[in-house]
């Protein structure tokens, strides 16, 4: 049996429909991360794909790139390109292994693949003030916020995907803001709003959100009476294996312990 779709591609392409220009910050700081960390790589990439669901972010940082939409399937050509961007999109992935899989296989020898997309410490605060507000006014939960992986979790996609020289580093983005609704309404303009498959699809009154504003004003509080709240981003890149790049040592290999290569550093820098 094929399991339950845990996100719903109807209500993303909506969300996504209302996104404006102004909630696009995050992204375009993402964009600007991936940037910087390519300068430190000392190539020239000359065969470009980047998976986005905002491709007006990504297209003029990246003039030269085929932009490809972040469906189940993805239209990358298998080994076609040398750098390959999923592109703040793997935390609505129904298969983000499978997502990563895809990217692997159309690298060419030594490629290089990049991912940033959301991680588990993003949106705590929000997550928590609805869960205790919903369990005082209604006596039960619902899922409303989406639940995102952690650094291990996404770290791990690039091994299962058969990439080599692993690296997975995290951007913790503290925000804060007027309240809730203030919030939530940076959300949908960021199109970053709940389209999980097992979302509430009846209308929510404004008593829950009421409580939770007044949760998330005593339990995290920030200056000037507002409310904080973090963004986490998670950052992966990693290598279409090929020989010329650099092997771990085989087990029982090692010729000298760490404590006497650091002795005979010493030693060497004493003279």
């Amino acid at each position: 049996m094929t399991a339950p779709a845990l996100f719903d591609p109807t209500a993303q392409a909506k969300a996504r429909a209302r996104a404006g220009a102004g909630g696009m910050f995050l992204q375009e700081l993402a964009c600007a991360e991936i940037l910087e960390r390519l300068t430190a790589v000392y190539r020239q990439f000359k065969s470009v794909a980047i998976v986005t669901g905002f491709p007006q972010v990504w297209s003029a940082p990246f003039p030269n790139a085929e932009l490809v939409r972040d469906e189940d399937t993805l239209e990358l050509s298998p080994r076609q390109y040398d750098l390959v961007i999923h592109a703040m999109a793997l935390h609505h992935c129904n298969d983000p292994i499978g997502q990563v899989v895809q990217c692997s296989r159309a690298l060419q020898a030594d490629g290089l693949f990049m991912g940033v997309c959301f991680g588990g410490q993003t949106l705590t605060e929000l997550r928590s003030a609805l869960s205790v507000a919903e369990a005082n006014v209604r006596g039960g939960l619902s899922p409303r916020v989406t639940p995102m992986a952690e650094i291990r979790e996404l770290g791990s996609l690039l091994q299962r995907a058969g990439l080599a020289l692993p690296v997975a580093d995290s951007l913790k983005i503290p925000a804060a803001y007027r309240d809730i609704y203030h919030l939530m309404r940076d959300l949908r303009d960021m199109g970053e709003t709940n389209i999980m498959t097992a979302r509430p699809k009846t209308f929510t009154g404004k008593s829950l959100f009421d409580r939770a504003q007044e949760i998330f004003a005593a339990e995290f509080p920030a200056d000037a009476g507002r409310v904080a709240c973090t963004f986490d981003l998670v950052f992966l890149s990693g290598w279409a294996p090929d020989a010329s790049q650099p092997k771990a040592l085989k087990p029982g290999s090692v010729t000298k312990s760490l404590q006497q290569a650091l002795e005979e550093a010493k030693s060497s820098l004493g003279n």
